[in-house]
């Protein structure tokens, strides 16, 4: 997907969209309900998971920038440069993640400064509006999304159609390929409503390189729960903007 596909920040159906202090107001009032929080948190992770994948995604494909404006945070880093990115794209590797309510698991083959800026950028382009870029494709929620509407389908056709081997062959064919025609666009509701939301109450902490059991090489990027909704982490440096 190219930047101006994920650019489409307000488009949320059924006249919903995000405020700023609506998970901090959720927890305020529902604050007696035990695990309230870490399921916030990480629906908010989750969201900055794939925004990150986004960035990294944008960066594969697109020519850096020679010269990077400097940072205006102290706490953000600047801009990655061509070693750093060390030929990165989408056609060579491939990017994964995994989120708790500490921070997610970034996994591919990716320089850790460009991890870090790239986590930092993708917060603040969520929080200033890029609402798309919290919904990915690859996401495991469309692949359950699918067997949820498989299974349902399926016993569907198979209380509707006759009970010979061939009519239920043909209508668990038909359930097979209506689910798998409709998971895409239930799993990115599914995401857009259930399990991400606009990280408006996330830190960044930092980025740790590290290797899984087989030696590929993971990120872990801890975040931290703030009340406030100031966004705590701005960049403003001229990362590559030439996107296809």
């Amino acid at each position: 997907m190219t930047a101006s596909a994920v650019s489409s920040s307000h488009s949320f159906p059924f006249d919903f969209s995000p405020r700023t202090v609506q998970d901090t107001e959720l927890l305020q009032q529902l604050q007696f309900v035990p695990g309230l929080k870490e399921l916030l948190t990480v629906r908010q992770v989750h969201a900055l998971e794939h925004a990150t994948v986004w960035v990294l995604s944008e960066l594969g494909r697109s020519p850096l920038a020679s010269t990077s404006a400097p940072s205006t945070s102290a706490h953000a880093p600047s801009a990655p440069s061509t070693e750093q990115l060390g030929g990165m794209s989408t056609e060579r590797g491939f990017y994964g993640g995994m989120s708790t309510e500490r921070g997610f698991y970034l996994y591919g083959a990716v320089d850790p400064v460009t991890v870090e800026w790239a986590v930092h950028r993708a917060l603040q382009r969520l929080v200033a509006g890029e609402w798309d870029l919290a919904v990915h494709p690859r996401c495991g929620t469309n692949v359950s999304v699918g067997i949820l509407l498989t299974a349902g389908l399926a016993i569907g056709v198979n209380w509707l159609l006759p009970k010979d081997p061939l009519g239920q062959l043909l209508g668990l064919g038909l359930a097979a390929t209506a689910a798998a025609g409709l998971a895409p666009d239930f799993g990115s509701l599914a995401q857009r409503y259930l399990t991400t939301a606009i990280p408006f109450n996330l830190a960044v902490q930092g980025v740790t390189a590290s290797r899984d059991r087989l030696g590929h090489p993971v990120h872990f990027v801890q975040v931290q729960w703030v009340e406030s909704v100031a966004v705590k982490s701005v960049v403003t440096t001229a990362a590559p903007h030439a996107y296809a």
